[in-house]
């Protein structure tokens, strides 16, 4: 598990102990901070003891921390929470159960959950992880996405797709990389709350129109590579999924 951070100490300590609160035996537990201001380094410093790697220094932004990162971890399941997001509790037990419970299983998401600058719980929305929902561009509508901090993967899958984030999107590498990982295997959902995303101001996330951009190119690329019939396969497919939460695959369907 890979946390990235660049002066977000207000938030920094919350993230830290949702995961080490955890008390997961097998945890690799990584924190790239980019060179912090605040007192970043000092709570970083604070819990040194139980990180499998930490460093702070100058980079190139948040997806280019987090390659960084991914790059010191040897773990077979794969994640990452931003420093102002949280754990829920119990869910990396939860995450490895659901992943030895089926060998096939290569990727899942959590209940998509947000919380306010407090951590209180602001609301909740069924997952989407159907391809369909993407390839159609329904996200533009409606702006449901794969809740980045509920979605953990295994190394293979990773490195089936390319085993990097794409540092050229400011926004939306995230969304490339579940594109990505589409094109292997298809994503599975729990109705178990595994992390929550924090709303709060000021957050590069909240520029929505710049997100759509991204998400909207990177659509078009990933149909553009595919061949004709890969492409008529994915019309006759988006005409025919009649409900973006009716198509989820269901981690208790296995």
């Amino acid at each position: 598990m890979v946390t990235p951070n660049f002066n977000q100490g207000a938030f920094l300590e919350r993230a830290i102990l949702s995961v080490l609160d955890q008390n997961y035996p097998n945890l690799e537990y990584i924190i790239i901070d980019g060179g912090s201001t605040d007192n970043s380094v000092a709570i970083i410093e604070k819990y040194s003891e139980h990180l499998h790697y930490w460093e702070s220094a100058k980079d190139q932004g948040m997806y280019f921390a987090i390659n960084k990162g991914f790059d010191q971890s040897s773990g077979e399941i794969m994640c990452w929470i931003n420093s102002d997001d949280v754990l829920w509790k119990g869910s990396l037990h939860a995450v490895a159960n659901i992943f030895n419970s089926d060998k096939n299983l290569s990727w899942l998401q959590g209940y998509p959950s947000v919380i306010d600058e407090q951590g209180a719980l602001l609301y909740q929305r069924p997952p989407v992880g159907s391809e369909a929902h993407f390839y159609s561009y329904q996200f533009v509508n409606d702006f449901e996405f794969i809740q980045q901090e509920s979605t953990f993967w295994s190394r293979s899958l990773w490195e089936k797709a390319g085993g990097r984030l794409n540092t050229s999107y400011a926004l939306a590498a995230d969304f490339d990389l579940w594109m990505r990982f589409f094109e292997h295997e298809k994503l599975y959902c729990t109705k178990q709350q595994l992390a929550a995303f924090r709303k709060r101001e000021g957050q590069k996330s909240g520029d929505s129109a710049a997100y759509l951009k991204e998400a909207k190119l990177i659509v078009a690329k990933a149909i553009a590579a595919k061949s004709w019939f890969a492409r008529l396969q994915l019309k006759l497919a988006n005409k025919q999924s009649d409900s973006k939460h009716k198509s989820v695959n269901w981690i208790e369907d296995l």
